[in-house]
C-alpha cells in the first residue's frame, strides 16, 4: 500500500508564498508522475499541476509563472512553491502520486491521494 501524506497549507495574505509538501510512502512501487488538484468552496475540483518522469510540467493558466513543483527523490518528497498567492488561490489542495506497486508475480499500477491541505489566501 502506498501512502501519501500532506503538509504545509496554512493562512497567507495575498502576495505571500507556501511551500506544500507531499510525502510518499510504502514498498515495491516506483513513482511515474505527480500532481495537485484543488477545491475551491462552491466551485468545480480542477488541475492545478501535473507531470510524469519523461513528459512536460503542465500548470493551470491560472497557476502559471507564479506555482512550481520540485522533487527529491531520495525522501519521496514533492514540493509544490506558490508564490503570489491571490484570494482565488484558497482552496483545498490534493497531491496525487501515480505509480505500480508490485507484488507476488505481479504488479499493478495505482494512484494515490494525499489527505487534503487547506490554502487560505487572505488579508
Amino acid at each position: 500500500q502506498v501512502q501519501v501524506v500532506e503538509s504545509g497549507g496554512g493562512l497567507v495574505q495575498p502576495g505571500g508564498s507556501l511551500r506544500l509538501s507531499c510525502v510518499v510512502s510504502g514498498s515495491h512501487f516506483s513513482i511515474k508522475g505527480i500532481g495537485w488538484d484543488r477545491q475551491a468552496p462552491e466551485k468545480t475540483r480542477e488541475s492545478v499541476v501535473s507531470t510524469t518522469n519523461s513528459g512536460p510540467t503542465n500548470y493551470a493558466n491560472s497557476v502559471k509563472g507564479r506555482f512550481t513543483i520540485s522533487r527529491d527523490n531520495a525522501k519521496n518528497t514533492f514540493y509544490r512553491q506558490m508564490n503570489s498567492l491571490k484570494s482565488e488561490d484558497t482552496a483545498v489542495y490534493y497531491c496525487y502520486v501515480d505509480g505500480t506497486v508490485s507484488f507476488g508475480v505481479g504488479s499493478s499500477d495505482f494512484r494515490s491521494w494525499g489527505q487534503g491541505t487547506q490554502v487560505t489566501v487572505s488579508s
